[in-house]
């Protein structure tokens, strides 16, 4: 049964090299425009089914009467699976087809989404208890398993897409290729607090699952049509060699590399210095980055009282802006610091400082737009450059998927802190305690990010 399954997503071999040298250019601009756009838009259409949760929190939380800190555990169980599986999903990726990766991990991602609604269709809370278990309890722990099962389903989409990304557009290209497609992430972030608030105001909280499971559905459909795997596979030549680009470094460049897969990853990242830093700062970027993205409905309208509405409105201000913040980090990297991202990084976790005191003290309603806005626009830049940029660029073009499915490992490790200690802070010292707990962790990821840029300093 599993040499059947790994037989499936194998990935497919390289064709015969075409030589017409016209046909390569017409095949690599048609293939590189169809990779990218089929890249963001499932990766948009896996944030429909992740960031719901934020919006249907609050309607969990009436009907069945769960604390902060439960509702925290079924955050952080996505953020459990999703880290650990991103790594090994990651590996995994690496030797598989995106064709068929990508698309099924949609698909159970949706399956996952169907039954975390329907455990509250199927078991009404105090009508009867299993084992001597409430009824509440019970349902809290199938709420659990089912968001953590979506986490792992979906911790195969960002590998999967690290690898398109890095085999088809080369190295001079790739930070303003991978900052444009990284705005998928603020895009479904922003379309599911829109779809999901409006469904939610009209049809409760359920819809907010419903809905995206059935559209992520159609759309693995649509990719099985779209993607392919590297352009080696279609008979191309590699990225490098196709625009005649010499690799940033030797060992970057797959086909040059004689190493063997394990070699690799443990040269080029478990003994990597560099690497190891950039996970440790990713922990604490993703600590703010979920605790705003999945709290901050619920802190607006407790601690501010703006209505569910309201409050999803303003949330909706973060991933705007945060696709400004992550293609301006991108371009600032690359043109004016010519490729050096530590400078950057440091700059936009100073601003996430900012934003989060700014927050405590402001008391003008409609400035908390332009403050969450820039919040996110500050967060979201060194979220796509630590974890994607910095990892890949430290460390082999051939393990591109093992080495950023490693830094979502840590990233969501701050996820699970960031859900639960959250919903804790929340409990114990209010929504005071919240912000100082993100605004600590943005302190904390200053510290490292400065280490980060001393030591590039060093080696310039």
């Amino acid at each position: 049964m599993a040499s059947k399954f790994f037989e499936f997503f194998k990935e497919p071999p390289v064709a015969e090299p075409i030589q017409d040298k016209e046909k390569v250019d017409k095949m690599y601009s048609h293939w590189r425009l169809r990779m990218f756009y089929s890249c963001f838009i499932g990766y948009t259409i896996f944030y429909l089914c992740k960031k719901n949760i934020a919006v249907a929190l609050p309607g969990i939380s009436e009907e069945f009467g769960f604390t902060n800190t439960e509702l925290g555990l079924i955050g952080s169980s996505l953020y459990l699976t999703y880290g650990i599986g991103k790594f090994v999903n990651g590996v995994l990726a690496d030797g598989a087809d995106v064709r068929k990766f990508l698309p099924t991990a949609l698909i159970m991602t949706a399956i996952a989404n169907l039954c975390f609604a329907l455990s509250a269709v199927f078991i009404t809370p105090g009508e009867f208890t299993f084992f001597g278990l409430p009824t509440n309890t019970i349902l809290l722990w199938l709420f659990v398993f089912f968001w953590g099962a979506s986490g792992w389903f979906q911790s195969a989409g960002f590998p999967s897409i690290a690898k398109t990304l890095t085999y088809w557009y080369s190295n001079s290209e790739r930070g303003t290729k991978w900052s444009l497609w990284s705005c998928s992430h603020q895009v479904g972030t922003f379309l599911s607090v829109i779809i999901s608030g409006a469904l939610v105001q009209h049809f409760g909280w359920r819809m907010a699952f419903f809905a995206p499971a059935t559209l992520a559905i159609l759309a693995a459909i649509w990719l099985i049509d779209r993607l392919r795997d590297r352009p080696q596979s279609l008979g191309l030549p590699d990225v490098e060699t196709y625009r005649e680009e010499k690799a940033v470094k030797k060992e970057s460049n797959a086909e040059t590399d004689n190493r063997t897969y394990l070699q690799v990853i443990k040269e080029s990242v478990i003994c990597n210095k560099t690497i190891w830093m950039l996970a440790i700062a990713y922990i604490f970027v993703y600590v703010i980055r979920f605790g705003a993205e999945d709290w901050m409905v619920k802190y607006l309208s407790e601690d501010k009282g703006n209505s569910l509405e309201l409050a999803a409105q303003k949330l909706s201000a973060l991933p705007l802006f945060g696709i400004a913040g992550t293609i301006c980090a991108g371009l600032i990297s690359d043109k004016l610091f010519k490729g050096k991202r530590a400078p950057v990084n440091l700059i936009y976790l100073i601003g996430v400082l900012t934003m989060v005191i700014l927050l405590k003290i402001n008391t003008i309603g409609a400035l908390d737009f332009v403050i969450i806005g820039l919040l996110g626009a500050f967060t979201y830049g060194p979220q796509m450059m630590i974890g994607g940029l910095c990892a890949i660029e430290s460390s082999s073009k051939k393990v591109a998927a093992a080495v950023t499915g490693l830094m979502g490992t840590f990233g969501y490790l701050g996820a699970v802190l960031s859900a639960t200690g959250t919903g804790f802070m929340v409990d114990k010292f209010g929504w005071n305690g919240a912000l100082a707990f993100w605004g600590g962790s943005a302190a904390i990821c200053i510290v490292v990010c400065t280490m980060l840029w001393i030591d590039e300093m060093k080696r310039a």
